[in-house]
């Protein structure tokens, strides 16, 4: 990559597009004209919940106003979360600030953010480097502040860098695969930049990124939405990165499910945590990354197979995963009841899980009101954990059902000291220790209890928690996370991740100033502040998804 200029399509001028020429298909209209997505705030908030986010609107253009008036104070370089606040919380400027300092550049254009800008650390390992998952809020951030240049050019190279031959010792991976993390190598006696990209060579584990595709397909879709310019997503480049991307997971192999089967270590957590199998966050992810393509592939010769097979997928997917990962209280009350070594098409226990194997920690820990959707279902294995991200993305997506995403924020409320305590969010519950923790994480020194992956709080996760709160109408659930994230984030320098039950000390390895700590952030802010910005991560009901069937209703004694 050193040395040649950019290819035209680099430099494609963005387009002036209506928003409705670029909305999501319906799954049985997928080849039509899609309807104009609005947000129904009615639908979304209770009047009190409303009338409490608009308190600062009225005061907005007599801010902006001032902001133009003979005499007054330029706002030009002020970030347009702080302008658009009426008495912006002071952290909101020191993370824009922290922000911009973690901008990367290659050859004087903005193409990502480096994970952490931890001056203090003496092994920066490979936090200096612009990491695909990472870099998301980043990029949404700087998209609900109208600066969509740094977004492009990210979603251009990593594009860029999906063409490249990757190779894991002699082993070559599948032509899709989309980096895990890259740096920029300045060489100023040469004047010359040059980028490196991992793509699970150099990982812990060595384990591929199954999660970087998605979420380019997500943010190449928040993108589109945001600017509404459909010439990036149109470009014969972008159509042939997400067909590369869909080949990787739409394969036909001897899978009898319709899930994505994957190793531990390949999502956001990255080392051995027995998550291997069909984890809830790459299928949550699985699921969004499908409807996102879908509203974006042309329905030409190479398009129009695609969207026919994420369309059955789709069908499929939402079926097994609201009727097998969904779990509340009727539900664990029957699989306390199943019969095991069930044969033939009549078996209730499909999956031939034993209930002895359900763990006592989750009787006490299910409502009565309430329900998530598990960490993981294979054969006579279900892994009872809650894995934040997952439930979040599944309410995002629309994989979880309207009730469904109730259900998974009544659990929420529920158990808040169990899932936020004193530092949102928990990343998993509970956590694992003692023998458990040896043979699950082969005595990983990092993950130990209520520590990183282990049922650490990460404030990364407040913006998807704020997110789905906005879109399940319970944006006071958002407004107290976020009241304890301004109460220590910067204070202890924004911290990678806290340790402890209540989440109460900075991670014993955590990084300070990690750059989706920031961004989350702030993204949680200016979502707050204008709910309309959930219209870029967030993808409504298809009316026409199969109606989920309970497992209860051919229950038999």
């Amino acid at each position: 990559m050193e040395g040649h200029k950019e290819p035209l399509w680099l430099r494609v001028e963005g387009s002036h597009c209506s928003l409705s020429e670029m909305d999501d298909f319906d799954l049985t209209r997928a080849l039509e004209k899609p309807r104009q997505l609005k947000i129904e705030r009615k639908r979304s908030f209770d009047e009190r919940s409303m009338s409490e986010l608009s308190t600062g609107y009225a005061r907005q253009d007599s801010i902006l106003e001032m902001a133009h008036s003979p005499g007054s104070r330029s706002m030009v370089d002020t970030p347009l979360s702080v302008r658009n606040s009426f008495e912006p919380h002071p952290m909101v400027a020191e993370a824009w600030e922290a922000l911009r300092r973690s901008m990367v550049f290659f050859r004087g254009q903005p193409v990502g953010t480096i994970a952490a800008y931890d001056h203090a650390s003496e092994e920066v390992l490979n936090y200096d480097q612009v990491f695909v998952r990472d870099f998301v809020p980043s990029a949404l951030a700087f998209l609900m502040n109208g600066e969509p240049d740094i977004v492009k050019n990210f979603l251009l190279k990593t594009l860029q860098l999906q063409g490249w031959e990757k190779r894991v010792d002699r082993f070559k991976l599948g032509e899709g695969v989309m980096p895990a993390s890259f740096k920029v190598l300045h060489d100023p006696v040469r004047k010359t930049d040059t980028i490196v990209a991992d793509f699970g060579e150099s990982a812990i584990g060595r384990v591929a990124p199954v999660d970087s595709g998605f979420w380019w397909i997500i943010l190449l879709r928040a993108y589109t939405k945001s600017t509404a310019d459909l010439t990036l997503s149109e470009t014969p480049e972008c159509q042939r990165g997400m067909r590369l991307i869909l080949s990787l997971c739409l394969s036909e192999g001897f899978d009898t499910f319709p899930t994505l089967l994957c190793a531990d270590g390949c999502s956001m957590v990255d080392r051995r945590m027995g998550v291997y199998g069909y984890p809830i966050e790459i299928q949550a992810l699985f699921f969004m990354a499908l409807r996102c393509a879908l509203s974006m592939l042309k329905p030409d010769e190479e398009g129009r197979e695609f969207i026919e097979r994420i369309v059955k997928r789709l069908h499929a997917l939402s079926f097994h995963m609201r009727s097998y990962f969904w779990l509340d209280f009727q539900q664990l009350n029957d699989i306390y009841r199943y019969k095991t070594e069930e044969y033939s098409h009549t078996a209730v226990n499909k999956f031939n899980v034993m209930p002895d194997s359900i763990p006592d920690w989750v009787f006490d820990f299910m409502p009565l009101r309430g329900g998530y959707f598990v960490g993981n279902v294979s054969p006579a294995r279900m892994d009872f954990r809650w894995f934040s991200l997952g439930n979040c993305v599944s309410i995002l997506s629309s994989l979880a059902t309207p009730d469904q995403s109730m259900a998974i924020m009544d659990l929420l409320e529920h158990r808040w000291e169990e899932l936020v305590g004193e530092m949102p969010l928990k990343i998993c519950y509970p956590c694992i220790e003692s023998h458990e923790w040896r043979i699950v994480t082969g005595c990983d020194p990092k993950n130990t209890r209520w520590s990183y992956h282990n049922g650490g709080s990460w404030p990364v996760l407040l913006w998807t928690l704020t997110a789905a709160c906005i879109k399940t109408g319970r944006p006071q659930i958002a407004r107290r996370a976020i009241d304890l994230i301004e109460s220590r984030l910067h204070r202890d320098c924004w911290p990678e991740y806290y340790d402890g039950k209540q989440g109460r000390y900075v991670g014993k390895q955590a990084r300070k100033y990690q750059t989706w700590s920031i961004a989350g952030y702030l993204v949680a802010k200016m979502m707050l502040e204008d709910p309309s910005h959930i219209g870029m991560i967030s993808l409504e009901e298809d009316k026409q998804m199969k109606p989920v069937i309970k497992r209860s209703a051919s229950w038999t004694c």
